[in-house]
């Protein structure tokens, strides 16, 4: 097991992502931010604060993926989560969905399902704080903290203060 980010790499990783998303989008009038439970939607809210250092804070949401996936008969059953949306909803904003880490993408696809059962964004963006490889779909991060080419026996883990009581990145040798 090896830390490839410490809490000071994350930090730093955050707050250039949170100027990308700022230049890229001209502003923050019509930018909302979606975070994926679990890590992404604490990831969405660190973004959302150093946004707010920026220009201002833009409204923050979740959403649920788990009824979306594509892989829900071959996976443990997890509890649901609720999505939730931001005042004001989701329609004809420019939304950026944040995640932890970017795989195969199938994650981000149910995402996009679950966007489109709430509203009709003008935009779709992603964030992520590592990106790791191996797509199985055509996805890709608009905004990545880590690039951290992989195997695909490797895991990565990616632990937060507000879950696990520190914030770091590590990766793993063969996936169980």
């Amino acid at each position: 097991m090896s830390t490839v980010l410490d809490s000071g790499d994350i930090a730093r990783a955050l707050k250039r992502i949170s100027h990308e998303i700022v230049e890229h989008n001209h502003g923050l009038s019509n930018v909302t931010l979606m975070g994926i439970p679990t890590r992404g939607a604490f990831l969405a809210n660190r973004i959302a604060a150093h946004l707010a250092e920026i220009e201002l804070a833009p409204p923050v949401g979740t959403i649920d993926t788990t009824l979306y996936r594509d892989d829900l008969r071959m996976i443990a059953p997890k509890p649901l989560m609720t999505s939730q949306l931001p005042l004001g909803g989701i329609e004809g904003r420019d939304i950026v969905l944040v995640d932890d880490v970017l795989f195969s993408g199938r994650t981000i696809r149910a995402a996009l399902d679950a966007l489109g059962d709430l509203g009709r964004p003008r935009t779709v963006q992603l964030a992520v704080l590592v990106d790791r490889g191996h797509r199985q779909l055509p996805i890709r991060a608009d905004y990545v903290g880590k690039n951290l080419p992989t195997s695909a026996s490797e895991k990565v883990r990616v632990c937060l203060l507000e879950v696990d009581g520190e914030d770091l990145v590590e990766i793993t040798g063969a996936m169980k």
